[in-house]
């Protein structure tokens, strides 16, 4: 199947610089100025991209999509995504993980998850393991899932500094994130260990260990949920100093005033001349988010939501934290090329084409996922398996 868009402005682009883009399939095939791209002999769609502006499909790198939660008993469970949830604000690649309950959550339904996600229209990938260590598996290790099975691109997430870690051992967090570097090099991927940050005073310590101590380069673990209260960010800064990358969580707005919004915690990166480069954003995405007191009794719960993440995108652009092109690295392209996803993150010639197209005020109008059409004129165009 062949669309072509018509009249679109690029990210990036000279300001009024209009453009064509011929979608092949799944991929991007073509993307020259506007009038240039020729089509005869064939059969296509044409849709009229007149005062849109096209950017890569986001690409939210921690959601629970079999779902989170569990702290507070059976009922607190929180429910499996749905591929309306992701597709309806833009999402078109998830990595999934589990969390807390790895006793009633299992990793084969998270492969099944992923895969049934996929069919249904988004691309995905999921992490191996959740918070405890030893973390559970599918093969019997991490190094094996990660070099064997091809939706593994590394292990998470794993929890430290929180009271609901298994509390390990640097030791042990040691050869987890070189047991992920080692998969990562037999499967030819990015092999990362993917950590979850509590509100523990310890923080950062392993991953400064880690630098100091061992011969495992920065690139090989990412620190989420790194902007949960002010000490943790100002430690994760100064891991951004050392060549580190830290994921920011656009959750609800802060309830509690400790913690760092994203709209923030962006501005004071760009302010600091901190590389963008090294930080993406997540939504935590059907993941619960509890709040605990100081005796550390469940006191409130609720979910995360994708809403966020494309609320946290428009307003860091709408009130100039960031340009349109700094945004889209943060919540796409910098994802994409640190967890070395293929084809994704970028509308270029041979890339898969996972776009949307934003009007002026940055509501999605149109979004393509590997090429389909799956929300048009603001209104989605496809539905899970089971529609309640």
């Amino acid at each position: 199947m062949f669309t072509l868009i018509k009249n679109i402005k690029t990210c990036g682009q000279t300001a009024g610089q209009l453009q064509d883009m011929l979608i092949a399939g799944e991929r991007i095939a073509a993307l020259a100025e506007a009038g240039r791209v020729k089509l005869e002999g064939m059969d296509y769609g044409v849709v009229e991209g007149h005062g849109l502006t096209a950017i890569p499909g986001f690409i939210d790198p921690h959601v629970h999509i079999l779902g989170g939660g569990g702290e507070g008993g059976p009922t607190t469970r929180a429910p499996e995504i749905r591929v309306e949830d992701c597709l309806s604000c833009g999402v078109t690649t998830v990595i999934g993980c589990l969390g807390t309950d790895s006793v009633t959550r299992h990793m084969s339904s998270l492969l099944a998850k992923a895969r049934a996600l996929e069919i249904e229209g988004l691309s995905t990938w999921i992490y191996t393991g959740a918070y405890n260590l030893p973390t559970p598996t599918i093969t019997g290790s991490v190094r094996s899932d990660v070099a064997l099975i091809d939706k593994v691109i590394g292990a998470g997430e794993i929890a430290i500094s929180d009271h609901r870690s298994s509390q390990p051992t640097f030791e042990e967090f040691l050869k987890l994130v070189a047991e992920c570097r080692v998969g990562g090099m037999l499967g030819g991927k990015a092999g990362v260990a993917h950590f979850h940050l509590g509100d523990g005073r310890r923080g950062l310590e392993y991953f400064f260990r880690m630098l100091d101590e061992s011969e495992l380069p920065a690139t090989q673990v990412m620190a989420t949920h790194a902007n949960r209260n002010r000490h943790l960010f100002s430690q994760a800064l100064e891991w951004m100093r050392r060549g580190g990358y830290i994921d920011l969580t656009c959750g609800p707005e802060p309830y509690d005033p400790d913690e760092v919004s994203v709209m923030e915690a962006l501005g004071e990166i760009k302010s600091l001349g901190l590389p963008l480069t090294r930080v993406t954003v997540s939504s935590d995405a059907n993941g619960s988010l509890p709040v605990f007191d100081e005796k550390g009794k469940l006191v409130a719960l609720t979910v995360a939501s994708q809403k966020d993440f494309i609320r946290a995108f428009r307003e860091v652009v709408k009130k100039n934290i960031l340009s349109l092109e700094e945004a889209v690295a943060v919540f796409s392209s910098n994802a994409a090329d640190f967890y070395r996803l293929p084809g994704k993150g970028k509308l270029f010639p041979g890339y898969e084409a996972d776009l949307l197209l934003l009007d002026e005020v940055l509501q999605v109008k149109y979004v393509f996922s590997r090429g389909q059409m799956v929300v048009e004129e603001g209104q989605l165009k496809v539905r899970s398996t089971f529609v309640l």
